[in-house]
């Protein structure tokens, strides 16, 4: 509660301060759901390189949503970024993008990754991958995400709860590919396996794996990167004995999420968000995104950070982002039926 009077506090400021009459030319006002240093770091690249200023009111993807729909019109917004293409669907459904028109946006951003209208693009990937322990799992005992239903994994996964958009984005995945029944059948048999009741995230769930309360973790590559690369000694020299897999190499390929935005819906200055956008798409951008938070960039041209290209090379699966909004309700469906609390 404290932290939603906080952001409706800051927020109203915010929307008084920048009256939609009396917002400045040069600015470009972002409502973000991504909390991490490397957007600061990105913020005030584009300042120095542009001369536009970028107001900034952070809060959860659903907060930051509600209150762009109550503004309407009267919104401040120019720019919305999240975490997962399920947000960014949401978003999109709700009515809070407009469709832009970019060569730039279109060209370095591969159709898979972008909302076929142009109203959200991707600008960083994150794979959901597999951590185990090789003192009791062997790499060859690993394979895809539907071999983690066999009850040969009983007792041993560990994943966070199915309210976790991540997950959902995952089952979403599944049901484009292998279609409903073969994923709820698939999420049963998971359930079934897991090393106990999900709780916590994605760091949570590594940590787990490191005090031996199971012998998989199912996570984002990125917190796995971020741990390695931890200043704290006592879980650097703990998640060192760990290793990655990326499951499905043979098939369709690792499952893939983005961190995205659009121009919102009514943009006072939609033509600075529009190069807000064109910047986070460019190779000096995108080399944020990889070194400070190490994700993967959605640019070819620019490399993985140190940490994450020792992983080696892996397929990713083509399937469309959207699909993974597209899906979401099925999937939360089929995760309630299975009882993936």
């Amino acid at each position: 509660m404290k932290r939603r009077a906080f952001l409706a506090t800051s927020a109203a400021g915010f929307g008084l301060m920048l009256g939609r009459r009396a917002l400045a030319a040069e600015t470009v006002n972002v409502y973000s759901a991504r909390h991490y240093p490397s957007d600061q770091i990105l913020f005030d690249l584009f300042a120095k390189e542009t001369g536009i200023a970028v107001q900034v009111i952070n809060g959860n993807a659903e907060e930051l949503m509600q209150r762009q729909k109550q503004e309407a019109e009267n919104s401040p917004a120019d720019v919305l970024i999240t975490v997962d293409a399920g947000n960014l669907w949401r978003a999109q459904e709700m009515g809070l993008f407009q469709g832009v028109k970019s060569d730039i946006l279109a060209r370095e951003i591969p159709e898979n990754l972008r909302d076929p209208q142009g109203r959200w693009f991707a600008f960083s990937k994150r794979a959901r991958v597999i951590i185990y322990n090789p003192e009791t799992v062997k790499a060859e005992e690993l394979s895809t995400y539907q071999d983690l239903a066999d009850p040969k994994w009983k007792g041993r996964i560990l994943v966070r709860s199915s309210n976790n958009i991540y997950n959902q984005s995952l089952v979403s995945a599944m049901i484009e590919t292998e279609g409903v029944e073969k994923t709820e059948a698939w999420a049963k048999g998971l359930v079934a396996n897991f090393a106990r009741k999900p709780e916590g995230g994605d760091i949570d769930q590594i940590m787990a794996l490191t005090a031996g309360l199971g012998d998989v973790a199912i996570s984002n590559s990125y917190y796995f990167a971020r741990m390695l690369n931890s200043d704290k000694p006592e879980v650097k020299v703990k998640v060192e004995k760990l290793k990655i897999f990326f499951p499905n190499q043979q098939q369709r390929g690792t499952h893939i999420n983005i961190s995205g935005a659009g121009v919102a819906a009514y943009a006072p200055n939609q033509a600075n968000a529009v190069k807000f956008l064109e910047f986070l798409i460019s190779p000096e951008a995108q080399k944020v995104f990889a070194d400070a938070n190490n994700e993967f960039p959605v640019r070819a041209d620019v490399p993985a950070a140190p940490v994450v290209a020792a992983w080696g090379g892996f397929k990713a699966d083509p399937v469309s982002v959207t699909a993974l909004g597209k899906n979401n309700a099925e999937a939360v469906k089929i995760m309630d039926r299975v009882a993936w609390r």
